[in-house]
């Protein structure tokens, strides 16, 4: 490379750093991004891009079992795992595609290869070409994260799987154990639930999908169940025994028994850690708090010129939150003046079977936080379009303010949730009451007329149930 100053040098090219990249090259900034693997990062690569393509591979062979109840006669229905996982790989390469031609368009210098912060204002980076120094006034670290990995349940890519592994599988599971309950552990465990396998959930706290209301979090479980699969609450896996070519031995701590229980596959989904070794961060001045950097709320590292944003900046560990990071980053680089990020206003989705999303409070955090709360709830059974679809088992519940009718929480669980979800994002986001949302007209028939309903609910004034 002949050039190597430039206004802002990114770190990473996942959904935070390609996008911190294009808006500033939009503002007029000249800029660099460097990324050691793949463009858009694991995000688009190994993580929500292809899974949701195998989830949508799993809802459609779930609806083919379901085609009598609409009419319909489909015969010797199968399928063929190494197929959908080639499209799932298709979908992604398609999307790193779409990057190196929005790279380009934007006129982005692209640079795969290592980086480190090498003083100030400096970023080496190594790659096939060798060792070059980059200038830049701004550099932006969005290095993501990886999967943690528990001694004793490390991944061996046979027996034992991280996400990587279980998207591009050596073989279809029969006997599968799920450790963690979070939306990758759940995703995982629907598809390959869907597809067949004897699915066993493994989750340390007192409900599958913790982070989510407990009454989502319950009905969620019920309808697992429903499909077959097996979830064990307030368990542990303290070992596991590992035969190579014939499976695992899990040994599960329950209720302070310990029993153990054989598996041919194992999906360990017990969290992230942030990717901040060999950057030279630390050497910067950069404080790190458990595999994550400290950041304000402008994604200011408190080293002059240095920011971090996306997964390694913290929670919540989500592609979209990272993304605006990026925006916002870009934008105050460029003298722009951009609001801080709310992080109760950011969704989070989770695309298992039924799906599940929310944004803001759960019931119980905003009773913690002092709130006297109303809370409305509306389940699906109640929606004529839900009915109609086949979809008539999920529930939407909001939480709001007593006192001011501001709207605290909303969570839902159900066909279509997470794009629904997006209705109530906003209402937060223009602090939005609870009048103003029951004054809004609502088509029918749609999904999104229970949003309204669970508004109505909150003040007893819900009319289909």
């Amino acid at each position: 490379m002949s050039d190597t100053s430039f206004d802002l040098v990114v770190i990473g090219a996942g959904p935070g750093g390609y996008v911190a990249a294009i808006r500033a090259a939009q503002l007029g900034l000249k800029v660099a991004c460097v990324e050691r693997e793949n463009l858009g990062g694991i995000c688009l690569n190994w993580g929500c891009i292809p899974t949701k393509a195998l989830l949508r591979s799993a809802d459609v062979f779930h609806s083919m079992h379901r085609a009598n109840e609409f009419g319909l006669s489909v015969k010797d229905i199968s399928f063929d795992l190494d197929a959908i996982v080639k499209r799932s790989r298709g979908v992604a390469a398609q999307m790193n595609g779409g990057i190196k031609a929005l790279f380009k368009k934007n006129k982005v210098t692209s640079i795969m290869g290592e980086a480190k912060l090498a003083g100030k204002g400096k970023v080496e980076v190594k790659s096939e070409k060798g060792t070059e120094v980059l200038s830049a006034k701004n550099i932006i670290v969005a290095t993501g994260a990886r999967a943690r990995e528990l001694p004793g349940l490390e991944a061996d890519g046979d027996l034992v799987w991280t996400y990587r592994h279980a998207l591009k599988p050596v073989r279809m599971p029969k006997k599968l154990l799920v450790i963690g309950s979070g939306a990758i552990g759940i995703e995982f465990a629907s598809f390959y639930n869907t597809l067949g396998a004897d699915t066993t959930v493994v989750e340390v706290m007192d409900r599958v999908l913790p982070v989510e209301d407990k009454d989502i979090s319950a009905f969620a479980k019920k309808q697992f169940e429903k499909q077959g699969m097996k979830i064990l609450q307030k368990a542990m896996v303290k070992k596991l025994d590992r035969t190579p070519g014939k499976g695992v031995v899990a040994h599960i701590e329950m209720g302070g028994k310990t029993e153990t229980m054989e598996f041919d596959t194992v999906i360990s989904a017990v969290g992230i850690v942030g990717n901040v070794e060999g950057l030279g961060l630390e050497e910067a001045g950069v404080k790190i708090d458990r595999t994550h950097v400290v950041t304000d709320e402008f994604c200011r590292t408190g080293v002059d010129g240095l920011f971090a944003i996306g997964d390694i900046a913290g929670a919540p560990w989500l592609a979209h939150k990272a993304s605006h990071e990026g925006v916002m980053v870009a934008e105050l680089i460029a003298g722009k003046h951009p609001h801080p990020i709310k992080p109760n206003s950011i969704a989070g989705c989770t695309y298992c079977h039924p799906q599940v999303a929310s944004v803001g409070l759960t019931e119980d955090k905003a009773k913690e936080a002092g709130y006297e709360v109303k809370i409305g709830k509306f389940p699906f059974i109640g929606n004529g379009k839900a009915v109609a679809m086949g979809e008539a088992e999920g529930l939407i519940k909001t939480v709001f303010d007593a006192k001011t009718g501001e709207l605290l929480g909303a969570h839902m669980v159900g066909a279509e949730v997470t794009e629904m979800i997006q209705g109530y994002v906003i209402a937060r986001q223009l602090e939005t009451t609870e009048e103003d949302l029951m004054e809004t007209v609502f088509p029918h028939p749609t999904m999104s007329e229970m949003m309204h309903e669970a508004v109505l609910a909150a003040y007893g004034r819900a009319l289909h149930i």
